[in-house]
């Protein structure tokens, strides 16, 4: 593969997305194309003609249980795969959660897009597993809840759903996006105070579907998996049929 030397390389100005693959068919294509269109657009990016295409065509080559990561840049476009280790020993497990050491800006535009501007999630992820957590969450600059390093996060109470709004600074994930339609997800603003009302929270992306959260910080959650099977099943279900993804920042 030949990478061109572009703003890609040099200041992380590309656009990607990461889409699991099972045995040739990709979950949820259509979608991923939406949001990746949106992005091209907003960063005045290429968009090659052939994309949908080309991407459905590198996806149909996969076996087994894959994940496929498209990126373009100005100058390149590049596709890869590697496996899905994501096992339902994970799942039953769950994530623990550490709050990460530095925010999420709700102010930048890079927040909001899937871009390889991803420094910051990269070494938060590298220092919540050294301390031995899954995953890290980001507060804004407010101190409200945002995201994961690379997951959308939902609290339970009562089995009403909550999240943080996309205005705290976040990826409008199209997992959450899915979430949020299906089960009426309040979007709403929640702090690290707020948490201890829950009853279960999860967290969602496109490679891991849904994961159940045992704890937050130094609070446990009452119950893992209770509610969050029921929504996780559902998923697994409906992630085989298309899903109209509806960018809505």
């Amino acid at each position: 593969m030949k990478i061109n030397y572009d703003e890609a390389c040099q200041y992380g100005l590309a656009v990607f997305e990461t889409l699991p693959v099972k045995d040739g068919q990709p979950y949820w294509l259509e979608a991923h194309i939406q949001r990746l269109s949106a992005s091209i657009a907003y960063f005045n990016l290429p968009l090659p003609p052939s994309i949908a295409t080309d991407l459905t065509a590198y996806c149909h080559l996969q076996q087994g249980n894959k994940i496929v990561k498209l990126l373009i840049s100005s100058n390149n476009i590049c596709f890869t795969h590697r496996p899905n280790t994501y096992t339902e020993e994970i799942y039953k497990k769950g994530f623990s959660v550490t709050y990460a050491s530095t925010c999420r800006n709700e102010t930048s535009p890079f927040t909001f897009h899937k871009t390889a501007n991803y420094g910051d999630s990269i070494l938060e992820k590298r220092k919540a597993h050294q301390n031995g957590f899954d995953e890290p969450l980001f507060l804004n600059t407010k101190g409200y809840i945002a995201e994961g390093a690379t997951t959308n996060i939902f609290f339970i109470k009562n089995q009403t759903l909550y999240t943080p709004s996309l205005s705290c600074g976040l990826l409008p994930g199209i997992v959450r996006a899915y979430i949020t339609d299906t089960f009426s997800a309040q979007e709403c603003l929640i702090s690290p105070n707020d948490i201890t009302q829950f009853d279960e929270c999860f967290m969602t992306n496109s490679v891991l579907g849904i994961i159940g959260v045992t704890s937050c910080g130094t609070y446990t959650f009452p119950h893992l998996n209770q509610y969050t099977t029921h929504i996780r099943q559902k998923y697994l279900i409906d992630c085989t049929k298309p899903f109209l993804y509806k960018r809505s920042y």
